[in-house]
């Protein structure tokens, strides 16, 4: 048996599979070995697996063998295993280290290098993997790289025409399950004469 990965959120008492037998008489079920950790309970008449208790991600995969026997004869049974995985929540969205960078940049420049930006996101695997983007802003004359963080122009800039300061506000967003998080900053970029 395989069932659905379970969150790392799972409520004790969440149905997790049900377990089944082809057989004339009258069964009981038992959790035969595996499970030493005691997170799975079973119901010995129908066979039903719930979680027992809160699950710690760092303990699965769990394999554990159910044991099916015969109500009035226990020298007759048989075993299937069932190998359960739980999922890591995304619990955390992306943080910069300020909400707001001021940069400056000078005139005449060929495109170039702003800044690059660097979030933290305290989760591990895809939940912590970040790409970056522009939310907002002229993104005719900036763009950012999405893997790096690094934000370039991508024109060059005359002091002496307006504007000479430029609102671009960036996000970094994880790759995170079941839904993706952002985090956001706003960076101030003036030119300068």
């Amino acid at each position: 048996y395989q069932p659905a990965p379970l969150s790392e959120k799972t409520l004790p008492d969440t149905f997790v599979v049900e377990i089944s037998v082809l057989y004339k008489g009258p069964v009981t079920y038992k959790i035969a070995s595996g499970d030493e950790k005691g997170y799975f309970i079973i119901d010995q008449s129908t066979g039903i697996v719930r979680t027992g208790k809160n699950l710690k991600l760092e303990d699965f995969p769990v394999k554990f063998n159910v044991r099916a026997t015969d109500s009035n004869d226990g020298r007759i049974f048989n075993e299937a295993s069932v190998s359960v995985e739980v999922i890591d929540e995304n619990d955390f969205p992306p943080v910069f280290p300020s909400s707001l960078l001021e940069e400056r940049l000078e005139e005449n420049l060929p495109p170039t290098q702003i800044v690059q930006l660097k979030a933290q996101d305290n989760d591990t695997g895809r939940n912590g993997v970040l790409t970056y983007g522009i939310l907002s802003g002229d993104k005719l004359k900036f763009r950012i790289d999405e893997a790096t963080g690094i934000l370039y122009s991508t024109v060059t800039f005359d002091y002496e025409e307006e504007p000479t300061e430029y609102q671009v506000v960036i996000y970094a967003e994880d790759d995170g399950v079941p839904e993706k998080k952002r985090g956001y900053c706003t960076v101030i970029i003036k030119i300068t004469d």
